[in-house]
């Protein structure tokens, strides 16, 4: 079964890891990766009925809780996200040195087998547990691999990612209680939005919506994220804001949205008045930053928001762009957190101010660099344009609220803003003069060129191509907008 063996082969490989002599922990994470890129790329040539995708067994009979896994488009564009980033986020920090290597890619391994189960869960108690396992790794790898400052950003994590988590525990044992089988499973869930009072719903929606709007983040959950991404080894803040910000996107389209579709309609303008604010605050504060890690964390709460945004606009085109977006995203960020490490593990910093002219002495890099910036703030024919043109299109035509236009409006100056410091930042560290710094830069190595060239080439071929993904994510999308439609 696909399932199984997307949450197997880097479970096993991680726990194997800790075993391992340092020197082939590096290694064997790469070659684990690369197992399960593989695993996730069959699933998506097996058509979406076949019996491969989806496993259910005993798992917790006393609690009635199942082992319980399924593939649609949401999954498998997800999984093949997590799939894709590892091998990508090893190769390119692969001159990296870890005390305790072992140790260090034995957490990464646990952490992708985590976000694998978080996207694949059918249970919701699987859905939890797999929730945790990966979310529990990253603590100790910013905790132990981070910055100076470590300690105190990794406390906030931990402290804003455990209550939340308790409240979706919390709103999850409540939910199962009140299914007619008393189950924890995915299809009770759903059923059981008719047994729920709009009381039940007003409170259960903000339990799980603060876990998964800590994950995102979104305002003012995101307190922590900045920091966090700071400190955090360039490896662990590639996951963090490439593929485990999604697991707070999907919990909103997998199981909060569809379950308590009451709820959501109840505070659907509240929260997208939270996206707003979040997504100008966002951009107002990338605008002002000279720390280019703090610039690439405020631009990703602000394209989070505006995905956050789309769903809770309940249309057909916002959904679908939402989808689209979830893989986009990952990739694009990832490679512009590839190109900030690079950055600063050749001049030691990260100050704006302290760069400019890399593209004299770093062609390769500037080239690459350019085509990230253009695709992260939605240039046609990048990957970027499809998935915000149809958000876009979704929130304005949202028949759920009369604030369409004026959420329409306000996202679109959040575009503007992010054209205006994502090219600011091209043109201050890339052009112009070099000076004391940055007169001996050299140029990316052939491993790095490979893999922002991948990425590259991702870009331009969905930007022109985007088909694949709208006939993979096609279903998904009519299925969650029929579970989440409400009539007032």
């Amino acid at each position: 079964m696909v399932p199984v063996l997307l949450i197997a082969i880097p479970l096993l490989a991680g726990l194997i890891g800790f075993i391992l002599k340092d020197s082939a922990a590096k290694g064997w994470s790469l070659f684990a990766s690369i197992l399960t890129l593989g695993a996730s790329l069959a699933s998506i040539c097996l058509p979406e009925a076949s019996r491969h995708l989806a496993i259910k067994t005993e798992w917790l009979p006393s609690l009635n809780s199942q082992f319980s896994l399924s593939m649609d488009g949401l999954a498998r564009i997800l999984c093949l996200l997590t799939a894709v980033s590892f091998p990508i986020i090893f190769i390119a920090t692969w001159s990296e040195q870890y005390k305790k290597a072992r140790n260090f890619f034995g957490l990464m391994l646990l952490s992708q087998a985590g976000l694998m189960g978080v996207f694949l869960a059918a249970d919701g108690l699987l859905f939890y547990f797999f929730w945790e396992l990966a979310l529990i790794p990253v603590y100790f790898l910013a905790s132990q691999w981070g910055g100076e400052k470590r300690i105190q950003a990794t406390f906030k994590f931990f402290v804003y990612t455990f209550l939340g988590s308790l409240m979706m525990l919390v709103a999850i044992i409540y939910i199962s209680n009140h299914t007619r089988d008393h189950s924890f499973s995915i299809t009770s869930f759903y059923a059981a939005k008719s047994l729920l009072t709009s009381q039940d719903q007003t409170w259960l929606f903000w339990l799980m919506f603060v876990a998964f709007a800590v994950k995102m983040p979104i305002f003012p959950f995101h307190t922590w994220q900045p920091d966090t991404y700071e400190q955090a080894p360039p490896a662990v803040t590639m996951v963090l804001s490439g593929i485990m910000v999604k697991m707070g996107l999907y919990g909103v389209l997998r199981w909060l949205a569809p379950v308590l579709s009451v709820g959501t309609y109840m505070w659907g303008d509240t929260v997208s008045a939270l996206c707003i604010t979040g997504m100008i605050y966002a951009s107002l504060i990338a605008l002002r930053q000279d720390d280019l890690k703090r610039l690439v964390a405020y631009s990703s709460i602000a394209h989070i928001g505006l995905m956050c945004l789309a769903i809770f606009a309940t249309t057909t085109s916002g959904i679908q762009g939402v989808m689209i977006q979830l893989f986009n995203h990952g990739i694009n960020i990832i490679g512009l957190w590839i190109v900030v490490y690079l950055v600063e593990k050749q001049f030691h910093t990260r100050r704006i101010s302290e760069l400019g002219g890399l593209a004299q002495k770093a062609p390769v890099l500037t080239a690459m660099l350019v085509i990230l910036a253009l695709a992260n703030i939605g240039l046609p024919l990048t990957n970027g344009f499809i998935g915000e043109f149809l958000m876009f299109n979704g929130i304005y035509g949202s028949k759920v609220t009369v604030y369409n236009v004026v959420f329409l409006v306000t996202a679109a100056i959040t575009i503007i803003l992010s054209a205006v410091y994502m090219l600011n930042m091209v043109q201050r560290v890339f052009y112009g003069n070099t000076n004391a710094l940055t007169e001996k830069t050299v140029d990316i190595r052939l491993n790095e060129r490979i893999i922002l060239g991948l990425i590259v080439v991702m870009i331009v071929s969905i930007g022109v191509y985007p088909e694949p993904l709208f006939h993979l994510t096609r279903n998904a999308v009519d299925f969650v907008l029929t579970k989440m439609y409400f009539k007032p």
